[in-house]
């Protein structure tokens, strides 16, 4: 789950297969009590339905929930943390950074940073088609140290700049779910 409609279409799938849970985050639901095999297979196969997969595999679930703390910091939080990623990602999940990092990049074949990097891209694309925040704006509320940065990195990971991107007729963006 990357998206808030995500997690609307898993809470919709629980309370249509009278599935109690007590939380729904990006990623991850807290149920109320574990289910019995044949209505865990339901459960999957309802979630397949709507193009979401249940993870049961713990390596799978560590990567997803790397991918939603991220999803979630860059797409829907207010403000970025206090401190470093590094030091955020590694609290958040109780573990050392190095090996969360070590174990991303050798899973998804791209690293920690880069994978902040698309998804920034990714809201900078989104922010300037909404166009109700001016570059400046932008680049302060995703925390570049400056347009220039900002502007450096979208036209490395894009190949325009932001100010061609906004004047194109047709903007292509990138799914969340495929980054």
């Amino acid at each position: 789950m990357v998206s808030l409609r995500c997690k609307m279409m898993v809470k919709s799938v629980l309370e249509t297969l009278n599935i109690d849970y007590k939380s729904i985050e990006l990623g991850e639901v807290m149920l109320s009590k574990a289910l019995s095999d044949v209505k865990f297979k339901k459960l999957k196969t309802e979630l397949l339905k709507s193009g979401l997969v249940l993870m049961d595999d713990k390596d799978a679930i560590l990567i997803e929930k790397i991918i939603n703390i991220i999803v979630e910091m860059v797409h829907y939080a207010e403000e970025e943390p206090k401190t470093n990623f590094s030091i955020f990602l590694s609290e958040k999940m109780n573990q050392d950074y190095h090996k969360l990092s070590e174990f991303f990049s050798k899973t998804k074949g791209i690293t920690i940073e880069q994978f902040i990097i698309l998804h920034k891209i990714e809201r900078i694309k989104e922010l300037i088609i909404y166009d109700e925040l001016s570059l400046t704006e932008i680049s302060y509320k995703l925390h570049y140290s400056s347009v220039a940065h900002l502007s450096k990195q979208f036209k490395k990971v894009t190949g325009l700049t932001p100010s061609f991107f906004k004047n194109m007729t047709i903007r292509k963006r990138t799914n969340l779910e495929d980054i």
